[in-house]
């Protein structure tokens, strides 16, 4: 206990208050850092700004960048399955303008491009956009890669910030002026000769390190190549105003985009475009104001990726708008898949505490956050009978809750028993270190819960042996342990000529022996199938494994979390066979479902 000192004890002042304590030795000291090294960012001088006062009241135009901007911050860049994988993604959530690649990079992004064109993966109302320097042995090679495409944009860019003058270029403004100029008419005339009357084509310029550029020059390099390419009705022309590394506060770089939207001319003829990177953490904030004040566009991508600390994050903007009842014409109904999605083809998790996204947003493990969460529920049920309505036809109002998370394709089980993180750490420890189960975060959550009711229930210290053997009875039936509607003794699987497999599985179902056959696209998908026949609608939500152990004889241990008449469960299986593996696991989750 830290002793009071009596010069610092509250006294009565005349109206019988205690007058305020003043302890200096609490106050902020200099931190000894060089901050001297760092200078200011520029204001911008509006007195009379508008953006202050606007909302955004509709989704803006959304280019994504994942396949070049996103591709080239990784530390493996996407092989071309994982290219097509985020393309197909981006395409079914129904982005419109997608940024390909930088076709004069190398032949792997010319490939891609040249392979999605080709193979008619483009639908028609979709636009790619490919990014290039102005320098015209590019540009030609840029050009080209667009050969046959329907829709298409040639992204053309140069730096215009005084260090980059300086240091980079070693050129004057009129030198880099030109270059843009120079670049605008090459991207004009190749188009013209390369590209056939099936093509439309549109052109975007980025004065680059815009953030970092004086105002009235990134204009004039704007004007100049606007002269070039004579925006007019019918021929729009992308200025993109990229913060390339964020400098200034979300304001600040509003006034920056009001001030190029009230001077530049030939104003409704352009798209003007922001591309905000997070250096400062304030992206999301950055974009969302550059809206408000003019921009008509935004370019990022999904869940933030990028150089550094990322582009702007599309899924976060995207759903910031769902969640005050604006569309933002992007389909986010299932998170995970696109997470899931995003994961692979960029081999980066998603932070379980993204928003909208990550694992552990729409839980809560304060006791006071559950009570107002469950009071929630039960007035909105309240009201909405009171309505005569149903749940989802009224205004959602969820304590803790910004949106109701099943309009993003998850379930209410883990914001129900919010309480079912406790001890999860120790639990997976447990299980890793002692029997080599390296449980998938969900199913971790699942277990704890199961976990958490024996300890409400029993009282006292769970041991590792007590986890242990409640583990096994809720997830491992075996013949020593058998419960549950299914028991599988053997399967075997084979590949028709059509890529299908049909699986036939040796089972005892409800005492009796049987024989279950399905086909799929695979032996999950084909006993799937399978068990429709014994009246079991069983959804595959995800899927993992590993190896126990190194060596020939190793055990594979499968997760599967599994959608079963309305309750999400996970299953395990664990055996030599992977194939094996995968159907005790789905037999794990179907038995917990019947249990």
């Amino acid at each position: 206990m830290t002793a009071v000192n009596p010069a610092q004890t509250p006294a009565a002042n005349a109206v019988g208050r205690p007058t305020p304590i003043t302890n200096a030795t609490g106050l902020q000291k200099p931190s000894g850092m060089p901050v001297h090294k760092y200078g200011r960012y520029e204001a911008v001088e509006i007195p009379d700004r508008t953006w202050p006062e606007k909302r955004v009241t509709k989704a803006p135009r959304w280019l994504s960048t994942d396949l070049r901007d996103g591709n080239q911050a990784l530390i493996d860049p996407m092989s071309p399955a994982r290219k097509r994988e985020m393309f197909d993604l981006l395409v079914r959530m129904g982005y419109k303008e997608i940024e390909v690649g930088f076709p004069s990079s190398g032949e792997t992004d010319f490939a891609f491009v040249r392979s999605i064109i080709e193979e008619g993966a483009i639908p028609e109302d979709v636009t790619i956009s490919v990014l290039t320097q102005a320098r015209e042995e590019l540009i030609e090679r840029t050009v080209e890669s667009l050969r046959g495409a329907h829709r298409a944009t040639v992204h053309l860019y140069n730096a215009t910030a005084p260090t980059f003058r300086r240091v980079v270029f070693r050129g004057s403004k009129e030198q880099v002026k030109q270059i843009a100029v120079d670049g605008t008419r090459l991207v004009m005339e190749y188009a013209e000769k390369i590209l056939g009357d099936e093509t439309i084509f549109g052109y975007q310029y980025s004065p680059e390190i815009f953030t970092d550029t004086e105002l009235d020059f990134a204009l004039e390099v704007c004007e100049a190549v606007c002269d070039v390419w004579q925006p007019e009705e019918g021929r729009e022309i992308i200025l993109n105003l990229p913060a390339t590394v964020e400098r200034s506060t979300p304001s600040t770089h509003a006034d920056r985009f009001e001030w190029m939207s009230r001077n530049l001319s030939r104003r409704e003829f352009v798209c003007l475009s922001v591309h905000p990177h997070n250096d400062r953490g304030t992206a999301v904030a950055a974009a969302e104001l550059a809206l408000m004040a003019g921009a008509d566009r935004i370019e990022g991508c999904l869940f933030g990726q990028g150089e550094r600390t990322g582009n702007v994050d599309l899924v976060t903007l995207g759903m910031n708008l769902f969640s005050q009842g604006v569309d933002p014409q992007i389909d986010f109904s299932q998170i995970d898949e696109i997470r899931r999605t995003s994961e692979y083809c960029n081999q980066m998790e998603v932070h379980p505490r993204h928003p909208y996204a990550g694992d552990l947003v729409y839980t809560a493990f304060s006791g006071s956050h559950q009570d107002a969460i469950k009071k929630g529920f039960d007035a909105m049920e309240a009201d909405a009978a009171a309505q005569g309505k149903t749940v989802d036809d009224i205004e959602w109002a969820v304590p803790y809750l910004p949106i109701d998370p099943k309009d993003v394709g998850r379930s209410y089980e883990a914001v129900i028993r919010v309480n079912s993180q406790s001890g999860k750490g120790g639990i997976a420890y447990v299980l890793k270190n002692d029997h080599k189960l390296d449980l998938p975060r969900r199913m971790q959550i699942e277990f704890s819960r199961i976990i958490q009711a024996k300890t409400d229930a029993e009282g006292g210290e769970v041991t590792p042996t007590q986890i242990w053997t409640t583990f096994q009875d809720e997830y491992l039936p075996n013949p020593d342990n058998a419960w549950g509607r299914v028991q599988i003794r053997s399967g075997q699987t084979t590949t028709g000529s059509d890529g299908q497999d049909t699986i036939t599985v040796e089972a005892n179902v409800d005492g009796s022996d049987t024989v279950l056959t399905g086909t799929g696209n695979g032996p999950i998908s084909a006993f799937f199938e399978a068990l429709q026949a014994i009246g079991i609608d069983a959804r595959l939500l995800d899927y993992t494994e590993h190896t126990m152990s190194e060596g020939a004889s190793a055990q594979a241990a499968s997760y599967i979390e599994c959608a079963i008449d309305g309750k999400v469960l996970w299953g395990i299986g664990i055996d030599a066979n992977t194939t094996r593996a995968s159907l005790k696991a789905v037999v794990s989750a179907v038995n917990r479902a019947t249990r």
